[in-house]
């Protein structure tokens, strides 16, 4: 079954039972192979420190409320992809938020104003929005 699996496409595998700080370092592998681990992203002339929190355009620091953050960090993590409104606010709002889906647009006019991606932030009609490079 193991074969099987790894044929089928599964990357790794762990017999049971299994050390908790085994698959937390092989989560982090997996992370930092896809680069979502990164330190630092960057889109444009913008770069998002991870480790301070802070992000600058044209080297020089912008200020981002902590939900426009995360939106944009989730947007850089998942460049070209396009996300849905319901999945931007589970993933950034989380999942008791009770507001409106709304709330994720005023979020991206403020990012695509403050950073000025009015053309790199696009909408996908009926769905959401995709950071494109």
């Amino acid at each position: 079954s193991k074969v099987k699996g790894l044929k089928l496409g599964a990357e790794d595998y762990m017999v049971k039972p299994f050390e908790m700080l085994e698959l937390l370092v092989r989560i982090e592998k997996v992370l930092e192979r896809t680069g979502r681990a990164k330190k630092v992203l960057t889109v444009r002339n913008i770069l998002v420190d991870m480790q301070s929190h802070q992000v600058y355009k044209d080297g020089l620091p912008v200020s981002l409320k902590p939900m426009e953050y995360d939106l944009f960090v989730l947007l850089l993590q998942n460049k070209n992809i396009a996300l849905g409104r319901e999945e931007l606010l589970k993933r950034v709002w989380g999942e008791d938020y009770l507001g409106e889906s709304r709330t994720v647009d005023v979020h991206i006019g403020q990012l695509r104003k403050k950073l000025e991606l009015y053309d790199e932030i696009r909408t996908i009609p009926k769905l959401g929005y995709r950071l494109e490079e």
